[in-house]
């Protein structure tokens, strides 16, 4: 079919013509949204400035963005905390707006500042954790390892930074080792400390499989149970899909290839309702692995429709996960109606992936409150039915690692683009964060074997 269309455009050079304008204008719509989102939340979540943003963020970014952002104009507004990117003198410029709690959302194509106003607000705050001990604060966070281990650390941890030895692409900005629940060590690039987010990228998936947990805990989901998306109307066969198809990526839905990159949401200022819930089934649900962002997208619809859709749904990932572990510097974004982006839309902290990595090591206990169902750990880190064609397995909402990988066999990982990596090891009782902003296209960060370095280190003696 493809191949037909082909033949026909040639055939017709106008058709070519208009067809590739048609197409360049709409890339330069998402390159524009991509833009003011991702500056925006630097800006606004981060607190980078804007000459940070450029280089670390907007650099080494998909190709077919990369050299038109390079082209437009970036208009930063402090005071309303908006920033507007240029793309079309028939259309207003593109926009994003950053809220309190809920960071930046990507406002639709042609929509202009009227449509702030009307964008849903957090209206509860977080609660102060100066004075607190680690890991619910920061007093106490630090351990400072044996000589031995100190030293093969360091070494381990400087060839992560080392441009000579990383090459062009990795680009670390943060690393983080817990140890039988203490940081025994913390290191960041230059511009970056333990308060500065990052955006997870699918990292965040392993949070959507944590707000699910919490939501089974609750008894407002059951995991075996057909998935709630009030989208789907009575009689579709996609009514039979199940939250834990969702988790293990065996949905059978429809998507546009493996990996399911999803720009209209991300930077189209789409909703999550108008794209992740109109794929049709393309296989039986639970006979097929297909990674997919629309998988982790509508178990998060799942859980906002447990909650009712409105301010609990909204309030949720705070009061009953972050919140409660410490995580006070995690911002997840929304779309302009309120659905969380939980598939990769996530600003968080290195200290804040190992407190959420705390938690799967406790098998879902904080301060003795069980936030998660008994064996929900084991759960997340058991391979589903269906399995990748090659490279780790996959289990739900988190990649497993083992001995392919030269690492313990209850490895478990949260796994996100341009180097987001949260190495759960209970057997070592580690966590190993890594942040960066890698570049695409260019050789990727050894991430199995940075982490078997570092299990080797703490092993020194």
């Amino acid at each position: 079919m493809r191949r037909l269309l082909f033949a026909a455009l040639v055939a017709t050079p106008l058709l070519t013509t208009s067809a590739q304008a048609a197409e360049d204008a709409h890339v330069r719509a998402l390159a524009a949204g991509y833009k003011a989102n991702f500056l925006c939340s630097d800006l606004f979540n981060a607190g980078l400035t804007e000459a940070q943003a450029t280089e670390w963020d907007l650099e080494g970014i998909y190709p077919e963005y990369q050299t038109v952002i390079r082209t437009l104009e970036a208009k930063v507004d402090r005071q309303a905390r908006t920033v507007s990117v240029a793309f079309d003198p028939m259309l207003p410029p593109r926009l994003a707006a950053w809220r309190p709690g809920l960071g930046c959302t990507s406002l639709p194509i042609g929509a202009g500042p009227d449509a702030i106003a009307a964008l849903p607000k957090l209206k509860i705050k977080p609660p102060s954790a100066v004075g607190k001990a680690w890991p619910d604060g920061d007093e106490g966070a630090t351990a400072t390892p044996l000589a031995p281990v100190a030293a093969a650390l360091d070494q381990a941890i400087s060839k992560a930074f080392d441009p000579a030895v990383q090459g062009e692409g990795p680009r670390t900005t943060a690393v983080l080792v817990i140890r039988d629940g203490k940081i025994v060590v913390e290191r960041y690039v230059e511009g970056f400390g333990p308060q500065t987010p990052q955006r997870t990228w699918s990292a965040a998936k392993s949070m959507t499989a944590t707000m699910v947990g919490r939501a089974v805990q609750l008894g407002k989901l059951k995991v075996d149970a057909p998935a709630r998306v009030p989208e789907w109307p009575a009689g579709d066969p996609r009514r039979a899909i199940t939250l834990a198809n969702l988790m293990h990526m065996n949905s059978g839905l429809w998507t546009d290839g493996p990996g399911n990159r999803t720009d209209e949401l991300y930077a189209g200022g789409a909703l999550v309702t108008q794209t992740a819930t109109v794929m049709p089934l393309e296989a039986a649900p639970g006979t097929r692995f297909r990674y997919a962002n629309n998988d982790t997208l509508l178990a998060m619809r799942s859980v906002r429709a447990a909650m009712g859709d409105g301010e609990a749904a909204l309030n949720f990932p705070f009061q009953e996960v972050f919140w409660k572990i410490g995580m006070l510097h995690t911002v997840p974004e929304t779309d302009w109606q309120g659905n969380y982006i939980l598939s990769s839309q996530v600003w968080t902290t290195a200290r804040d992936l190992g407190r959420l990595g705390l938690l799967y090591m406790n098998d879902g206990v904080w301060n003795g409150e069980r936030l998660l169902p008994q064996g929900w750990s084991k759960f997340v880190a058991s391979p589903a039915q269906t399995q990748p064609d090659s490279g780790p397995g996959y289990g739900a909402f988190f990649w497993l690692y083992g001995a392919a990988q030269g690492l313990p066999a209850d490895t478990y990982v949260m796994n996100g683009n341009r180097g987001q990596y949260v190495f759960i090891v209970p057997s070592k009782n580690t966590i190993i964060v890594r942040r960066g902003f890698d570049k695409a296209g260019a050789k990727a960060f050894d991430l199995a074997g940075f982490a078997r370095e570092v299990l080797a280190a703490l092993e020194a003696r």
